[in-house]
């Protein structure tokens, strides 16, 4: 198959978008940018594409796919109910990067839902992304853009290395301005509850809908998880080389890594290390990448995946990564690094 080539990194192409819009309309499948990392677009409401979505990226298939709409009435025809807490979440925070999960209605495939009765919504905000639902006709299914398991893509080079030749076309909109996938929060139980954390945090939603819990699947490696949201059970986010997290004070941290990069290099492998830019100066042994600055932590989320992708193409054999506990973001920061590192994370 031969990946066309979209580029509108200066605005949207009416043309090219309208025929990607048929491209989604005829079952294919369309790798589009949004505000927090690319997605891997299908007819959400056809069976056979969501089917093509998890063979392109080798995605297991009881992983649910998140439903993209550009307008909240289109939210009617797909799920049974629209909760209260629904509409005041989709006011404060539509278009944008949260996720809401509903009770699917009968016209949502259960390929689209990982065989589950709820389905998982959200409305992006990037005008390529909307103007490509709206041509394909409103209702897109899209995991994130890449093969399933490595580093989410943050611009359409990265999209391309993973699916180049395996999905009909990539619309190029440039690098993204988030680099963390959406907030996803569960309005089918008694009370919301937080299954994937973002740049949408825990205070954030309960300044608008009062109590929100977080789902404990967060906070444990259970491998007998049935997922309700995207990445709740498989390892995700992932480098190559073995990763590893390092927590603690500042200074402790620091120490930890600079012995694990030393003596990794004295065995005669080559050893990444994950800083910032207020760190970075201080490691004098491995390949020392910035992920960002603490004084700006959505520098972090946006390089975040990027440098795990910049570190398998130096081939290191070990990562050490600093612990990231910011304000807003650390949360979701530190998800996407715990599930990246399998878990693996050393005290300090």
């Amino acid at each position: 198959m031969q990946t066309i080539k979209m580029d509108m990194t200066s605005g949207i192409d009416a043309g090219a978008m309208k025929m990607a819009g048929q491209i989604l309309k005829d079952g294919g499948l369309v790798a589009f940018p949004t505000e927090t990392v690319y997605g891997l677009g299908g007819n959400a409401l056809d069976a056979a594409a969501s089917a093509k979505i998890y063979a392109a990226k080798g995605r297991p298939s009881d992983n649910p796919l998140i439903v993209h709409i550009a307008d909240f009435d289109a939210l009617d025809s797909i799920v049974k109910e629209i909760p209260e807490t629904a509409r005041k979440l989709a006011e404060a925070f539509w278009p944008g990067p949260l996720t809401m999960i509903f009770r699917k209605s009968d016209l949502v495939p259960y390929e689209t839902t990982g065989g589950l009765e709820t389905v998982a919504v959200r409305m992006p905000n990037h005008p390529a992304a909307l103007a490509l639902i709206r041509e394909g006709g409103g209702y897109v299914a899209a995991p994130s853009a890449n093969t399933s398991g490595k580093p989410s893509p943050t611009k359409a080079s990265h999209v391309a290395d993973d699916l180049d030749g395996k999905i009909n076309a990539i619309i190029d909109g440039g690098d993204v301005g988030i680099g963390l996938e959406s907030t996803i929060v569960d309005l089918t139980e008694a009370a919301p509850v937080i299954l994937r954390p973002g740049y949408v945090n825990q205070e954030m939603l309960r300044q608008v809908i009062g109590a929100v819990e977080l789902d404990q699947a967060l906070l444990r490696d259970d491998p007998n998880l049935h997922p309700k949201a995207p990445g709740m059970k498989y390892r995700h986010y992932a480098p190559k080389a073995s990763l590893t997290i390092v927590e603690g004070t500042s200074e402790a941290v620091t120490e930890k890594i600079k012995a694990l990069a030393a003596a990794e290099e004295a065995a005669g492998h080559r050893a990444g290390i994950i800083a910032t830019d207020e760190t970075a100066a201080l490691y004098p042994d491995g390949i020392v990448k910035s992920a960002g600055t603490r004084a700006d932590e959505i520098t972090i989320a946006m390089h975040l995946y990027n440098v795990l992708r910049e570190f398998d193409e130096l081939e290191v054999s070990k990562i050490f990564s600093e612990a990231f506990e910011t304000p807003q973001m650390g949360q979701a920061i530190m998800n996407r690094l715990i599930k990246a590192a399998g878990h693996q994370i050393i005290k300090v």
